[in-house]
């Protein structure tokens, strides 16, 4: 290697070290011009991440305070301060407990307050298991052939079979009920 390639290569390394120094001063601009914002964004992030992580810490304790208290209740359902935790950690699975215990005991009365539920599916369910306590054929979206089925059942009971072929009509064939529907309608043609 000859003197000029030596200094040309000692001119690029000297150019590209200028360079980096360079950026380095820069950097270091930015930095003492935006250090209160920098800063504070980093904090921000860690009290952002850090508050998450607390926030789902709790809601799982919560969940689980819940959950014990269910079991209480599966093993105790006269513990008030079990179905207070319930109702205070979980309020969701609370309105289905108090559902279920109504359904399970055939009360009519609980399923009236809790038929103003938030939850559109508990809601449409309690309004269905009430109406058919009382001995009604329940209007239902999610148990809709079911009612179907019932409904033509009263309606065979009052001696009005057209209306309850009519009824029977409407049962999917793909519905769990199909096969009931299809007994139905055949006792409906005789």
């Amino acid at each position: 290697m000859s003197l000029k390639d030596e200094v040309r290569y000692v001119k690029e390394e000297l150019s590209s070290d200028e360079k980096l120094l360079e950026s380095a001063f820069r950097l270091e601009r930015v930095y003492k011009k935006h250090k209160v914002k920098i800063w504070a964004l980093g904090i921000v992030l860690v009290l952002a991440f850090g508050g998450k992580a607390l926030y789902g810490a709790w809601q799982d304790h919560r969940l689980a305070q819940a959950n014990e208290a269910l079991l209480r209740l599966e093993k105790n359902p006269a513990d008030t301060k079990a179905l207070e935790e319930l109702k205070s950690d979980n309020p969701k699975l609370y309105a289905l407990y108090r559902y279920a215990q109504a359904v399970k005991k055939r009360e009519v009365s609980p399923l009236k307050t809790l038929a103003a539920s938030k939850d559109p599916l508990l809601s449409d369910l309690e309004r269905y298991h009430e109406a058919v306590l009382r001995d009604k054929a329940g209007n239902s979206r999610y148990y809709h052939d079911l009612s179907l089925v019932e409904k033509a059942y009263l309606a065979l009971k009052a001696g009005k079979k057209d209306e309850a072929r009519q009824q029977l009509a409407l049962v999917s064939e793909a519905s769990p009920v199909a096969g009931i529907a299809r007994l139905l309608r055949h006792y409906t043609l005789q």
